[in-house]
C-alpha cells in the first residue's frame, strides 16, 4: 500500500516538482540555521578574545608595578624621604 502511494507520487510530474521545491526550501533553511550558529560561535570567540586581552593588560600592568617597587626597606625609606613615592 505504501509502495503504491510512493510510486504514484514519484510518477506524477507535479509531485516531483513539489518534492524538488521542498528539498530546496529545506536546504535553504538548514543553510540559514548553520549560518546563524556560526555567527553565534564567532561572537563567543570575540568575547573570549576581549576578555583575554583585558586580563593580559591587567597582568602586564601588575608586572610593571612590581618592577618599580622598592627592593628593600632601606629603598622604601629613601624613596619616601625623596618624595618619589
Amino acid at each position: 500500500m505504501i509502495g503504491g502511494l510512493l510510486a504514484a507520487l514519484v510518477g506524477s510530474a507535479w509531485a516531483r516538482a513539489e518534492i524538488r521545491y521542498g528539498v530546496t526550501a529545506l536546504a535553504i533553511c538548514l543553510f540559514l540555521l548553520a549560518l546563524r550558529r556560526s555567527g553565534e560561535r564567532a561572537g563567543r570567540l570575540v568575547e573570549r578574545l576581549e576578555t583575554m586581552e583585558r586580563t593580559d593588560d591587567l597582568q602586564r600592568r601588575m608586572l610593571e608595578a612590581a618592577a618599580r617597587r622598592p627592593r628593600s626597606r632601606d629603598d622604601l625609606a629613601e624613596r619616601l624621604r625623596d618624595g618619589q613615592f
